[in-house]
């Protein structure tokens, strides 16, 4: 299917897609701001504007990080900050990341770079722990800004994705500096040997009560972000707008946002219409029965490949990270999102939603029950599949 899929997309250029312009909002009382990103060059531009302007410190990860002319242009960035005596630290996925060319993954020896491996369990096969990818994006500078959220570095993802990130100032870029830290620390003496110093951190003097970071660690059997989505779910009062790139929830998952339509809370699921993973597309649609007759809008992004993962909850709650809801985000790789308790960046996502929305065909249930024989019977031969994605 993955072939075929590749072969019908030869030559299709992604089609213009609406965007909300980044929105800054204080959060707290900290002073602290959130800044929403919906469009990949506005980002990168963005991101690339603190690497150069760093004085002490980068802490930069990335699951995929192209060797093309956007790559190339953050990794000059990174290894001229090194060069101006800027501590860089680099982590990115190796497996993620092995089309790249070898010669793109030759860093100057100023820069400190962790390549997370293809494989990490060595001799400890039956280790499930030990198999889980590294998913995150997370740069921090100074101490003084954060960006985390759902986009890969590279050219399609500056102009032809539809993500989402976030920038953060305040209090609240420690749990992020400390999210980084807790992985080098991790993993550091294995990959770059014994010699290698551990990431110390200072404590940080106040906190912001209305951020939380959240990681999935697979090494230390730590999975609180599907947790935080429940609780949220369950917290529900009025409305739940979720936009997820692969949507592959567990059982308890489906029945927790069925529970939420039941009680009246207006539950809207926005994904791809088609996504680059067209194997997870033809899995999510074996949920879509039990959403639809439960209730819930499942709204389909057009022209391009929605890769944000994000929610919003009575106009209140809001999470953004690289979770998908899946069982390789959720109980698998290492992930972190942001989950923020505040009205004015709840808005903003709910206008970011509703300009995403203005670009999709919604799903309707008579629709999905006039399916053509053919799309049954691939539902059914790919739902043995589930537990694997």
């Amino acid at each position: 299917m993955s072939v075929v899929d590749s072969y019908r997309r030869r030559g299709k250029k992604p089609k213009p897609f609406p965007v909300t312009p980044p929105r800054t909002v204080e959060v707290g009382e900290s002073g602290g701001e959130v800044t929403t990103y919906t469009y990949g060059q506005d980002l990168f531009d963005a991101m690339l504007a603190a690497i150069e302007g760093a004085r002490r410190q980068i802490l930069f990860e990335t699951y995929i990080w192209k060797g093309d002319a956007v790559g190339e242009r953050f990794k000059r960035a990174l290894a001229e900050a090194a060069a101006r005596g800027v501590e860089v630290h680099c982590i990115y996925d190796s497996f993620a990341n092995l089309v790249v060319s070898p010669r793109f993954k030759r860093f100057p020896r100023s820069m400190k770079v962790l390549p997370y491996p293809v494989y990490n369990a060595g001799w400890r096969v039956l280790d499930l722990r030990r198999y889980g990818r590294d998913h995150r994006k997370i740069l921090v500078v100074d101490d003084t800004v954060g960006f985390v959220g759902g986009y890969n570095i590279g050219a399609a993802y500056a102009t032809e994705w539809r993500d989402t990130h976030i920038r953060i100032t305040g209090p609240a870029v420690w749990d992020l500096k400390r999210a980084f830290a807790d992985f080098w620390n991790l993993n550091r003496r294995r990959l770059l040997g014994t010699s290698e110093r551990p990431l110390l951190l200072e404590t940080a003097s106040e906190w912001e009560p209305r951020f939380r970071v959240h990681r999935n660690v697979p090494r230390l059997w730590m999975f609180p972000i599907r947790n935080m989505y429940l609780e949220a779910i369950n917290r529900a009062r009025d409305r739940i707008w979720i936009t997820q790139a692969y949507f592959l929830p567990d059982p308890d998952f489906v029945d927790e946002l069925v529970a939420a339509a039941q009680r009246g809370v207006d539950v809207r699921l926005l994904v791809p219409l088609k996504s680059n993973h067209v194997v997870a597309d033809w899995i999510s649609r074996g949920y879509y029965d039990e959403l639809l007759r439960g209730g819930i809008r499942i709204l389909r992004y057009q022209g391009a490949m929605v890769h944000a993962k994000t929610a919003t909850v009575d106009g209140t709650w809001t999470t953004v990270g690289t979770a998908n809801i899946d069982r390789l985000s959720l109980t698998g790789n290492y992930e972190v999102n942001v989950e923020v308790i505040d009205d004015s960046l709840a808005h903003v996502m709910e206008e970011i939603f509703r300009t995403d929305e203005s670009n999709c065909l919604e799903l309707t249930l008579h629709e999905w029950e006039a399916r053509d024989l053919h799309r049954r019977f691939t539902e059914a031969l790919l739902r043995p599949f589930r537990p694997l994605l």
